[in-house]
């Protein structure tokens, strides 16, 4: 007995000591970076033209910290947006392709025809469409890019059922929306979570990117080219931080959700 009740609590130990090490050690690697980086500007005489220094970004980040938040709140909520109708569309058409074995082979060249549209080429045409003053180009970038993975995924996660379950329900006479809500679904959730969470940095991406090409301005990309344009570097580095927090942000969140469901699942 005294063996089993202190095994559960070395289990408990080791894997609180584990989850520790997790967030430990992306902050002791970002540490040295940024410990390396402000020495090899100030020691090693980096011009600040080529490389600015964490200390310079880190007074831009302080003296332009609304400007910055604003931005961020753009980008972001393009992001979102595209990120929202991409799940959503590639969700209900992976739940038809599935469905209907016509419609996955009818709809595959256009699902790998989406996959390669390069956004640089897009985004002024969607820019130019829509308006200079219509953030629904960047929406819609993002939706596209946001698309592919959820669709794919999903799919992927519909086609994992086993065929006893699916026949089984038949047999119940269970309709084909029954099928979905009780065997399908619950098995592509794992896939379909990690189709958004993949899609949730491209969705932060390439809603950045496509601020580069017109449209209205005040997102972080807008903002990361007009101050690279200008020569202020450590400001550019500023917004470039910001960005990347943002699509940590968007990482995590999805990343959260999908442990939700996968528990919530499991128990």
């Amino acid at each position: 007995m005294a063996a089993a009740s202190v095994a559960p609590s070395s289990r408990a130990r080791a894997g609180g000591g584990e989850s520790a090490l997790r967030i430990i050690a992306p902050l002791v690697v970002g540490i040295v970076v940024l410990g390396g980086w402000q020495l090899l500007v100030s020691v090693g005489g980096v011009s600040d033209y080529l490389l600015p220094s964490p200390a310079s970004i880190a007074e831009e980040l302080v003296a332009f910290a609304p400007a910055i938040l604003a931005a961020t709140a753009i980008t972001g909520t393009n992001a979102l947006v595209g990120l929202v109708v991409g799940a959503i569309l590639g969700i209900l058409l992976a739940a038809l392709a599935a469905r209907w074995r016509v419609l996955d082979m009818m709809g595959a060249p256009v699902v790998a025809s989406l996959a390669v549209i390069p956004i640089v080429a897009l985004a002024p045409v969607l820019n130019s469409m829509f308006g200079a003053d219509s953030q629904f180009g960047r929406q819609a970038i993002a939706a596209l890019a946001s698309f592919v993975p959820i669709f794919l995924n999903t799919l992927r996660g519909f086609r994992q059922v086993i065929p006893v379950h699916r026949d089984l329900m038949t047999a119940y006479a269970a309709s084909g929306g029954q099928v979905l809500r009780t065997v399908t679904l619950p098995t592509a959730v794992p896939f379909v979570f990690t189709g958004i969470r993949i899609a949730s940095s491209l969705a932060v991406i390439s809603a950045l990117v496509a601020e580069y090409f017109g449209g209205p301005r005040g997102g972080l990309g807008g903002l990361i080219s007009t101050s690279a344009a200008t020569s202020a570097y450590a400001r550019a580095w500023a917004y470039v931080f910001a960005a990347i927090i943002l699509g940590l942000l968007f990482y995590v969140v999805t990343l959260v959700l999908e442990r939700l469901a996968t528990r919530r699942r499991s128990a």
